[in-house]
Parts: structure tokens; sequence; C-alpha cells
């Protein structure tokens, strides 16, 4: 079964900016003054095989569909693997973030909101109606103190 990814390089850009990247994927070897792919693909990759970890004994993988949840949390996650131990205090707790929020999912705390097949869910056949008698205070009724 092919691995799917909850972010794309084009999400990880929009969200860190091209600079960032350029910096976290630097190599020995790679192209100086652009993102190595292979380095960025490769984080993301397994900061989905990392998600995957939390949410497979609730969903069925793969999901039939990504809750933007899950390709933020892909994003931290890849960024906090390309920092490695030298990621900056922020980076690190939004790392630790996702992981106690998956953590919560693969609890049952929280769901993703998927149903265990991995669809979205569907909408609730409950309604809520609301009904009133009306209003208590107005100009009608105040006798002159509004």
């Amino acid at each position: 079964m092919a691995q799917e990814m909850y972010a794309t390089t084009a999400a990880m850009l929009s969200r860190f900016g091209e600079q960032d990247l350029i910096l976290l994927t630097e190599r020995e070897g790679s192209t100086p003054g652009e993102i190595n792919l292979p380095v960025l693909e490769q984080a993301l990759a397994d900061a989905s095989a990392e998600i995957d970890g939390y949410i497979m004994g609730r969903y069925t993988l793969p999901l039939a569909s990504v809750p933007t949840v899950l390709e933020r949390n892909c994003c931290d996650i890849a960024r906090y693997f390309l920092y490695g131990e030298r990621a900056p205090e922020q980076v690190e707790k939004r790392y630790q973030a996702v992981v106690k929020y998956l953590t919560s999912v693969s609890k049952g705390e929280i769901s993703l909101g998927l149903d265990e097949l991995g669809q979205s869910a569907g909408q609730s056949e409950l309604t809520v109606s609301i009904e009133s008698a009306g209003s208590v205070f107005g100009r009608q009724s105040s006798k002159g103190f509004v």
C-alpha cells in the first residue's frame, strides 16, 4: 500500500516560506539557493508515517479525505524533523502540541470529523430549533422606564 502524504511541498512553502525551507533542506551536494526536494519530501513522508501511527487504530488508512488539521500537523512535524536536534523552542513546542493532539485522537478523546472508514462524517439528522415567546422587555411594556 502506497503511503498517503498529508501535506505537500506547496503547503510547506505556503506555511514556512522558501528561504526557511532552503536553509532547512540544505545538505552536502545540494544546489545552493534551492530547496532540496528529496529531503523535503522525505520529511513529509516521515511526518505522514508518524501521523498514521497515531490514527491507524481509529481510522481505516489511507483516509478517503484528509482533514485540514492533518495537513497543518504534518507540516509542523516535517519542519521539526528538518531542524533535527537544533530545533528552536517554538518549533519544538509546536511539535509537542501536535503529538498531544494526535495522542488525544488515538484515544478517541478528539475526532478528526471522519467516520471509521476515513470519510467525512455526514451531517447529523438532529436539528436544533429555537422558539421564543417574544421579548420580556420592550418600549411598549416598560411603562416609561425605557
